[in-house]
Parts: C-alpha cells; structure tokens; sequence
C-alpha cells in the first residue's frame, strides 16, 4: 500500500519510531539515536517494496534493518561499555529511566553487567538486547535478525549463560534495583 500511497509509510513511523528511538537511545546514547532511527526509517522506506506483507507486524523488520544500522556504530557503542565498566555510570540510564530499563540495569551490577555486555558476540548482544530492553519475543528477534527461531533460542541461551557468570549468577534479563530481589530471581 505505501509503494502507491507512500503517506501510509507515515503511520508505519508513528507506530514505531518512539519505541525504535528508545532502543536505540539505550543502545548508543543520545549523541547517535536521532540519526540511527532517522537512518532505519529511510532504509526502510526505500526497500518498502521488499516488505513481505505476509508478515502482519513491521516491527521486526525495522529492528532489523537498525540493528544492521547500528552495526556501523558497534565501536562507539563498544566505547561507551568500556566507559561503563571502567566508572560505573550509565549516563544514558541517568538522563531517563523506566521500570523495564531498571531490571537490566540494576545500579549494583553496571560495571560488571557492561563489562559482560562488551564481552559478548555482536551476535548474542544482539539477540539478548532485543529481548532484554526491546521486549521482543523470540520470533520476532528471528525475524528481525533474519535467523532460524532455534539459532535465537541457542544465542540467548549463550548470551544468559555467560551473563550469570559475569554477574555472580544473576540473570540479566530479570534485574531489578533491589539486589535482594534480584539474588531470589
């Protein structure tokens, strides 16, 4: 529909762009969201035509197309896990917070939670990140990365596994600001 009414396209962006922004803005700071996501909305208006509209919800497709996206900006965002681990703050964490971003980052654990970030495989990041901060299910991380829903599955699994250890055993997908908690989860 948006190949001859490109209007249409406009909706796709009000749908989506202000959670995209807020998962990219998690991602690589503020200084690179605004461009990422203005980047991955004319991406992906430009391959609209390859669109499989067998697919009811775009929302995994355009994940996709900025996870590629920020792929040229892994050293920044690589960077700044370092800048994490090295001080232990998040100063995009403490310009905005939310519930779901506080499980991730819990305020005992940043250090050692972006130094095991920086440690994974760009590919297990990406995996853990969608689900942990974009609250993607695991087939719409399949689709948006373009894999198998049991090369997800193995990924995240990698990613969590390696997580725990790096955090003493917590899984960081369920962290919260109450390390009492945490520790039962």
């Amino acid at each position: 529909m948006s190949l001859s009414e490109p209007e249409w396209f406009a909706r796709l962006y009000d749908r989506h762009a202000a959670d995209l922004h807020h998962y990219v803005l998690r991602r690589l700071g503020p200084s690179l969201a605004d461009d990422v996501v203005s980047e991955t909305f004319l991406i992906a208006f430009r391959l609209r035509a390859r669109y499989d509209t067998a697919r009811p919800q775009a929302r995994p497709w355009l994940y996709g197309i900025a996870v590629n996206v920020m792929a040229k900006h892994r050293r920044s965002e690589l960077r700044a896990y370092r800048a994490l681990a090295r001080t232990g703050v998040d100063p995009v964490a403490q310009s905005w917070s939310d519930a779901a971003d506080t499980r991730v980052v819990a305020a005992a654990a940043r250090s050692r939670l972006a130094a095991a970030l920086r440690a994974l495989s760009d590919r297990d990041r990406h995996v853990l990140l969608l689900i942990a901060w974009a609250d993607f299910s695991y087939e719409e991380v399949a689709t948006a990365l373009d894999v198998p829903l049991g090369t997800v599955r193995s990924r995240l699994h990698r990613a969590r596994r390696r997580m725990r250890a790096a955090l003493g055993g917590v899984d960081p997908t369920f962290m919260t600001e109450d390390p009492e908690e945490t520790s039962r989860g």
